[in-house]
């Protein structure tokens, strides 16, 4: 892996439906003072910034990052843009980190941002061939089949995707950041609501946020303040379209997970992981990850869910933070799950801490659930 890298600070603002108090750069300004601040540090102190956001056709702002330099301290410095489509805040994460393991820069700055409320996802995902596949109006429209093919194979009971919403909701009344706060929510207050993709139903689904996330990160010699130390990271991806593609279970997720597991020394992820920040936009993507990442044998997914094995109090706790469900701004969503996992191994989550939580996974997919991005941290040197 090269020389060791650390997460050293970690800033996000409130994800919100709208924050119209701010531009884009004071958006991703705000977010990258909270990280410095957070790791003891100044602009001065960093040698370069990486920023990573969804595709540009959202927001219709062209390359946003050549004009976002000054915001973020980056005037004469180098500056990286990357894109993996919803993937692409954990990405960014892993070019931040390679260029510290690299051994080219001793502290760099990760920045990632959506501003949904200048945007409009849902057309940019589902405009028409010769200019893109469509993608059936929005992404939930895509993925409703695909976890329809779950419950078929799995045999999976229709309450499954409920008692994610449920649990990611409860996790984000604790996490003063998350967008969805929802008091007494319930299954009967889920169910409630209207179906629309069917099996999604409305609160079955992440909601539109702006907002941006932030991480400092450093060599081992440059170290400040308590580090979450970098055990593994590992991107996949595979075509959208071609023969005998398992949309349901993806090769690459799989890949993906067995080199970082590998890279961390991580033999069974339930019993040697103690918290997982995973990218799950609709809920029954928890169950399906779950065997996608070798928490749970194919077919078992749904039954670890169910068990409660996931929830805040349970072995293997998922999304303490209200995970995507709670807060999601596309291009930053990824970079959170990763940010939130370094915040539990440095125990400073707050009132969403894992008690004793010594190694995290970070995880992030996008696209058709073709693109994916995973780091493991702990609060021990790798």
């Amino acid at each position: 892996m090269g020389n060791r890298c650390a997460v050293i600070g970690v800033g996000q603002t409130h994800y919100t439906t709208k924050r119209g108090d701010v531009s884009i750069a004071g958006l991703v300004r705000e977010a990258a003072l909270r990280a410095l601040e957070d790791a003891g540090l100044t602009f001065k102190d960093i040698d370069a910034v990486v920023i990573g956001k969804a595709p540009d056709l959202f927001e219709g702002v062209m390359m946003p990052e050549s004009y976002l330099a000054d915001a973020l301290g980056a005037a004469g410095k180098p500056m990286m843009r990357v894109h993996t489509a919803g993937s692409v805040g954990g990405s960014t994460a892993l070019v931040g980190a390679s260029l510290i393991q690299a051994g080219v820069h001793e502290r760099v700055l990760v920045v990632a941002f959506e501003k949904q409320s200048e945007s409009n996802a849902t057309w940019a995902l589902s405009t028409h061939l010769p200019f893109n596949a469509s993608l059936v109006v929005g992404a939930g429209g895509y993925f409703a089949p695909h976890i329809r093919e779950y419950m078929r194979r799995t045999g999976a009971p229709d309450h499954i995707g409920t008692l994610v919403a449920v649990k990611d909701r409860q996790n984000a009344l604790k996490n003063p950041y998350a967008h969805l706060r929802i008091p007494g929510i319930s299954r009967e207050m889920v169910e409630s609501t209207p179906m629309l993709w069917e099996p999604i139903r409305y609160l079955e689904t992440c909601p539109s946020s702006d907002g941006a996330c932030a991480v400092v990160l450093s060599s081992e010699q440059a170290v400040t303040g308590r580090p979450a130390w970098v055990h593994g990271t590992a991107m996949r991806s595979e075509p959208i379209f071609r023969a005998g593609r398992d949309t349901v279970n993806p090769q690459g997720g799989k890949d993906c997970a067995a080199d970082v597991y590998r890279q961390a020394g991580i033999a069974d992820p339930r019993r040697d992981l103690d918290v997982a920040e995973v990218y799950v936009p609709f809920s029954w993507y928890e169950p399906m990850w779950l065997e996608n990442l070798g928490f749970a044998a194919e077919g078992e997914g749904w039954k670890l869910t169910e068990s409660g094995a996931t929830a805040l109090d349970g072995d293997i706790p998922w999304n303490a933070s209200g995970g995507v469900l709670s807060s999601n701004p596309i291009g930053a969503s990824g970079l959170i799950r990763f940010a939130e996992a370094a915040l539990q191994v440095r125990g400073m989550a707050g009132e969403h801490q894992v008690d004793g939580a010594r190694r995290a996974l970070g995880h992030a997919y996008g696209g058709g659930a073709q693109f994916f991005a995973m780091w493991i941290v702990g609060t021990d040197k790798p």
